[in-house]
């Protein structure tokens, strides 16, 4: 597997994992009986998440169309997202 197929892998693992947030950010956000600052916190944590999955995938057509990427930020987006959909998923199960 070379870097450019590594860069590709990458995003689009960041990619999937800020959609994951995202849906889970969002059911949680629906979600009666909490209080309305944490209403406000998921919907913060949505709205943020879908606009790092757009750049995730703004950065994936550019390596995808025109072969132009950088293999460490791809890696490190990557993670990232994974991490974050990680720890959506982790505070969702935490009791209110």
């Amino acid at each position: 597997m070379n870097s450019y197929q590594i860069t590709l892998w990458a995003l689009a693992g960041g990619l999937l994992g800020q959609i994951y947030a995202a849906g889970i950010a969002v059911d949680a956000y629906l979600g009666r009986g909490q209080p309305a600052i944490w209403r406000r916190i998921w919907l913060t944590f949505a709205g943020s998440s879908l606009l790092l999955g757009l750049l995730h995938g703004y950065a994936l057509e550019l390596a995808l169309r025109t072969g132009l990427y950088d293999m460490r930020q791809a890696v490190l987006a990557g993670l990232a997202g994974v991490a974050f959909a990680i720890g959506c998923q982790l505070l969702r199960r935490q009791p209110s």
